[in-house]
């Protein structure tokens, strides 16, 4: 009897743990002893409204007022907006700015300044935004202090679908910030949506949208459905036509660790597009297709010549000058050259 009770306490006990470490780590015991230590990251400084902050040590830095490489037209030319005075400025009428890098679950800081004196009303009046998913989806950048507009187009409003859930927004020409978490959507093999997007946002240090979940995509006369694209794009900035300002801007990224995605400008992806002997590389997007006798591949740019597949392990490297492709697949792939 004390053995079946003892086996009992056991299973239950088992049972108890068990459960709690799934919800702490699979694969780890409370207190497990030999568990990884968290990685030592320098959180950097904040900014103060005369001095701009530093990132954390692991963050990418997108602006810190030294230089626009980070940044590109849509279409990845020069961007047109400027640095002026360590500040990244909106020229109105040069279009969105957006990043080369494509980011997926992040942590996102942003510094930003409407014009002061302000001019107009509503909506044109310090007028910019803060997209994901390579203009898809927008928290909304205005002069919102003592500047009525719709709600749902307010500062900090996801547009066209969530106010922020306070306006905490200071003067114009005053210095602010974002904090922002992004969860991407995720979609299967055949398009479907598998998870909405979602976001959370600090303004000021102030929550104003609390891990609100998407509907789809913002836009100003429609709210479109999601659309299936990769999880990693661009971020982007928008022109409406007001010199917005921005500055400290960085970015960590979340989720399992991977190797950086770049969308690399039109003419770039363009000039890989043909026929490689076996090899025949088309474009989608960001993305270019490698296809073959044996099936085709969606292949992410690493840098501005190198390319992999998430689904297979493929390396794809290219030589514009030569006009070649090196393609391996798996350890004992081999390599095989295509020449264009």
């Amino acid at each position: 009897m004390k053995t079946t009770r003892l086996l009992a306490s056991v299973f239950v006990l088992t049972a108890l743990t068990t459960g709690s470490a799934l919800f702490a780590g699979p694969h780890w015991l409370g207190h497990d002893r030999d568990r990884p230590q968290p990685t030592v990251v320098d959180p950097g400084m904040p900014s103060t409204p005369e001095k701009v902050g530093r990132a954390p040590s692991d963050a990418v830095v997108l602006f810190d007022g030294s230089n626009l490489s980070a940044w590109c037209a849509m279409n990845g030319e020069p961007t047109k907006w400027i640095n002026h005075d360590g500040a990244l400025e909106c020229v109105p009428g040069s279009g969105y700015a957006r990043t080369l890098q494509s980011f997926g679950e992040c942590q996102v800081h942003v510094e930003f300044a409407t014009p002061n004196p302000p001019h107009g009303k509503s909506q044109g009046r310090g007028n910019s935004g803060f997209f994901f998913g390579m203009g898809r989806y927008e928290v909304q950048v205005l002069d919102s202090y003592e500047n009525k507009t719709y709600a749902d187009g307010s500062c900090g409003s996801v547009y066209n679908q969530y106010p922020p859930l306070v306006n905490v927004s200071r003067k114009p020409g005053e210095w602010q910030t974002y904090d922002i978490l992004w969860t991407p959507p995720k979609f299967g093999i055949d398009g479907s949506l598998k998870s909405a997007a979602r976001v959370t946002v600090f303004q000021n240090g102030v929550v104003i949208q609390n891990n609100v979940v998407l509907i789809g995509e913002t836009g100003w006369l429609e709210r479109a459905p999601y659309k299936a694209h990769p999880e990693k794009l661009p971020i982007a900035l928008q022109d409406h036509g007001n010199p917005v300002r921005y500055r400290n801007i960085w970015v960590r990224e979340l989720g399992a660790p991977s190797k950086p995605e770049f969308y690399l400008p039109d003419a770039v992806l363009d000039s890989y597009v043909g026929n490689y002997g076996r090899w025949k590389i088309t474009r989608d997007g960001g993305n270019l297709i490698l296809a073959t006798d044996g099936g085709t591949a969606v292949l992410f740019a690493e840098s501005a010549t190198h390319f992999f597949s998430k689904v297979v392990d493929i390396q794809a490297e290219f030589d514009p000058a030569n006009h070649t492709i090196r393609v391996s697949v798996g350890e004992d792939g081999g390599e095989v050259v295509g020449r264009k």
